[in-house]
């Protein structure tokens, strides 16, 4: 076995063990969702679904899954847009203060999230907007349209920017070149935009925990049962989160790199 195979090997077993390390708590949670004892130990108890029972019954997790499920969908919708329209202003327009206002849209991302969170309670709170169920939506779009942005900016970074211009130049309208020409070129993104956005919003926690008041959201939920004793109420619900965010972190994944083994033959 020459050097070269041998790191590649080395390689591919500290991959391994990093997703081995990361995943193993997730894993160990998913499998005690089942366990039919209340606290989680080896040897385990008889295999039972007595946990999702218990929150299917319980009408705190409806209520704060009916919020979680609102705060994403709405706050995925109006961060795309908004990410949308800061990547398309990054691609078409030149003008000054450009790199300022590039950093700005970026930036909230590179807050930690307590400071962020307390920031936008300060704010809301000013304006009587803080404890409402829209308080989270508005923080989440302020967390989310980064991951947007960047998302559809790379995506229309592969067109040839004389394609829209060529459209104009045809007698195309500007509204009918962004409908025929753009939208289509990053529709597939866009839709991947919704889905991670989503999938931030749906597990973010700590801006939440600040700005929701009496509009628990399933992690608050989750934090709730935390510090009252060891639920494993806690695994079912974190079992269900946890599957719901990779399937949406899955299908972005999926999409935008389609798109961009596909990005030579568009156009």
């Amino acid at each position: 076995m020459n050097l070269e195979k041998i790191i590649t090997l080395i390689i591919k077993i500290y991959i391994a063990i990093m997703f081995a390390f990361i995943f193993a708590p997730i894993v160990a949670s998913f499998i005690f969702s089942f366990n039919s004892d209340r606290f989680p130990s080896v040897p385990l108890g008889e295999f039972s679904l007595k946990w999702y029972k218990t929150i299917y019954y319980d009408a705190d997790i409806w209520d704060a899954l009916f919020v979680s499920v609102t705060t994403s969908l709405s706050a995925a919708i109006i961060s795309t847009f908004i990410g949308f329209c800061t990547a398309y202003t990054d691609y078409r327009f030149k003008f000054f203060g450009k790199n300022s206002y590039l950093a700005l849209a970026l930036l909230p991302p590179t807050i930690p999230l307590v400071i962020m969170g307390l920031a936008m309670l300060a704010w809301l709170s000013q304006i009587g907007m803080s404890g409402r169920w829209y308080s989270i939506i508005i923080a989440h779009v302020v967390l989310c349209s980064p991951f947007a942005m960047a998302l559809i900016r790379l995506r229309l970074a592969q067109m040839d920017p004389s394609i829209e211009a060529a459209a104009w130049n045809l007698g195309a309208s500007e509204v009918r070149a962004m409908r025929e020409i753009i939208f289509p070129f990053t529709g597939p993104t866009i839709i991947s935009a919704l889905c991670l956005t989503a999938a931030v919003s749906f597990d973010e926690f700590a801006v939440a925990w600040f700005v929701a008041g009496l509009n628990k959201t399933i992690p608050v939920v989750i934090l709730e049962v935390l510090q009252g004793q060891v639920d494993p109420q806690i695994n079912a619900i974190g079992t269900f989160v946890f599957i719901t965010s990779m399937t949406l972190v899955i299908i972005s994944q999926f999409l935008f790199m389609s798109r961009r083994k596909n990005g030579g033959h568009d156009g």
